[in-house]
């Protein structure tokens, strides 16, 4: 598989610190690459994979890359991965609203 270079959204750290502030782990994937959601979150004993859009931005911006959905293509038949525009999107992902 392709390598795309890794590149975060404009709020993916806010959406990482927003998680952190409500007490769960957060573990940054962006660096991975090859279209491999951002975060993995645990919280309240669960697991949680999102893959951070900026909502701030037009649809056509926020498309996922081809790699990203064939990951998404791949993982989501066996365990949920979510697409988070903003941090509130986040936390009610998480369970945390």
């Amino acid at each position: 598989m392709a390598r795309y270079r890794a590149r975060v959204d404009g709020n993916h750290n806010d959406i990482k610190s927003a998680l952190l502030a409500v007490g769960a782990q957060v573990q940054s994937l962006a660096s991975v690459g090859d279209g491999c959601p951002d975060l993995l979150v645990a919280f309240r004993g669960a697991w949680h994979v999102l893959e951070v859009k900026d909502g701030t931005k037009p649809p056509s911006h926020r498309k996922l890359t081809p790699a990203e959905e064939m990951w998404l293509m791949r993982f989501d038949e066996v365990a949920p991965v979510y697409v988070v525009n903003s941090i509130d999107e986040a936390l009610e992902v998480i369970g945390a609203t």
